[in-house]
């Protein structure tokens, strides 16, 4: 069923909430719960189509897992060696995290396997986790433009290596240290641009030792990991868009409570505050060895910059949202270096420049970011393309926008934040959802 956004234009932002949790974390706590030994209990998972594919594939793996209840998950471990073969494809969804760190995983078990996903994902690139996972002997077919299905074949006999990122991604870099668990020797990735370090802060507090040296992390396969609770703080990524929406309209003042501020994400609230948002954190402490504080937001005029390098791999998820902020800052805001946009689940940089070309703001697509110059805009219709950052992103536009803006093809919405439309309701957005 097609799923559209209607937005009133005006309002503000308000109040106290908390968003759901880190939709990477949630991923990983199922993971490296289902290869550990003994009953991992998790709170705060986030309950979005992504991370339940991860559930999903698990339970086909032979993982008991009971729940998501009240965002609470039991997953009872079967060690390292205790995952069972398939007895069907197993669907992502529309989570290329799943896929990515699963072909890591999968790579190094007994059995074959089959990842597969929904007509999005199946489009998104596959080669950049493949091609260093057959440097270590795994064996993985794609189709031929090198997209999903994933074939792999089972293969116990990996073998560590050192690899050099070529393109920061925390998802290839979590693949190869998954396959690094089985692989014979050591594994070592080095990073150019340090990317979110989830996978090896969840790997130490399931008692997995790694050797962390500046930007490289190894692995071995010489230990095992053991049960843990898990405590899952609220996405920055969800946390975005309200952090944006209060920042641009006039009278805002929101707290968001436990968000997660690990240094590997937080790049958009640095962006933002360069660009004169006042942010302040607050309460900060750690949870699970994640840093976690809540976020009081209060409106200011923005001002367009150039983007600073090192903080674009730490906002590449925020950045629909941030183009939201550089349309209501003065003057102009350039970012380059992000050509990682073009292969999310939409390529951001021509859909949010497209949809913002069509509210009046003169927004230039460049081959690795975006040129856009603020100013007052119209409403419109969006076309989403299925991505649910970008209908976010274009939901709290409205709350500077001259008329109603309608987003089509919301549904994928769900896959990272059920009840965003609510939430967003009851903290001063004027939005009603409708089926088409």
């Amino acid at each position: 069923m097609a799923l559209s956004y209607l937005i009133q234009p005006g309002g503000h932002l308000s109040g106290s909430i908390r968003v759901p949790g880190d939709k990477s974390i949630s991923h990983r706590s199922i993971i490296l719960g289902a290869i550990a030994q003994g009953t991992t209990r998790v709170s705060g998972f986030l309950e979005g189509e992504d991370a339940l594919a991860t559930i999903n594939i698990f339970r086909a793996l032979g993982v008991k897992i009971e729940g998501p209840e009240n965002s609470s998950v039991v997953v009872h471990g079967v060690g390292k060696s205790g995952l069972v073969a398939p007895r069907t494809l197993l669907d992502c969804g529309n989570s290329g995290t799943t896929m990515r760190l699963m072909a890591g995983l999968l790579a190094a078990q007994r059995f074959s396997s089959i990842l597969t996903g929904d007509s999005s994902l199946v489009k998104r690139p596959m080669r950049r986790v493949v091609e260093p996972l057959t440097k270590m002997g795994a064996q993985i077919e794609t189709s031929t433009n090198g997209c999903a299905p994933l074939k792999i074949t089972g293969n116990s006999g990996l073998c560590g290596i050192e690899y050099a990122m070529p393109v920061a991604s925390a998802q290839v870099k979590s693949a190869l240290l998954l396959a690094g668990l089985y692989a014979s020797g050591k594994t070592c990735i080095t990073e150019r641009v340090k990317t979110r370090d989830h996978t090896e802060k969840m790997l130490s507090a399931f008692g997995y030792h790694l050797v962390l040296s500046g930007n490289t992390v190894c692995v071995t396969s010489e230990e095992k990991l053991n049960a843990t609770d898990i405590t899952i703080p609220s996405d920055i990524s969800s946390a975005t868009f309200f952090i944006v929406g209060a920042s641009i309209s006039p009278g805002s003042d929101l707290v968001l409570r436990g968000v997660g501020i690990n240094p590997a994400r937080t790049g958009a609230i640095e962006i933002l505050r360069l660009m004169g948002a006042d942010i302040e954190l607050q309460n900060e402490c750690l949870m699970g060895g994640e840093p976690v504080a809540d976020i009081r937001v209060r409106y200011a005029p923005l001002f367009g910059i150039d983007i600073p390098q090192p903080y674009v791999a730490a906002a590449i998820d925020e950045f629909p949202a941030l183009f939201i902020a550089a349309a209501n800052a003065k003057g102009k805001t350039v970012l380059t270096g992000a050509h990682e946009l073009r292969v999310k689940e939409s390529d951001r940089i021509q859909v949010m420049a497209d949809g913002l070309t069509r509210l009046g703001v003169n927004a230039t697509p460049t081959l690795d970011g975006m040129i856009i110059v603020g100013s007052n805009y119209d409403g419109g219709d969006i076309d989403s393309h299925g991505d649910h950052r970008v209908a976010m992103s274009f939901a709290v536009a409205a709350l500077r926008a001259k008329t109603e803006i309608k987003i089509n093809d919301c549904a994928n919405v769900a896959t990272s934040f059920p009840g965003f439309a609510v939430l967003a309701s009851a903290l001063g957005l004027n939005i009603s959802e409708c089926s088409n």
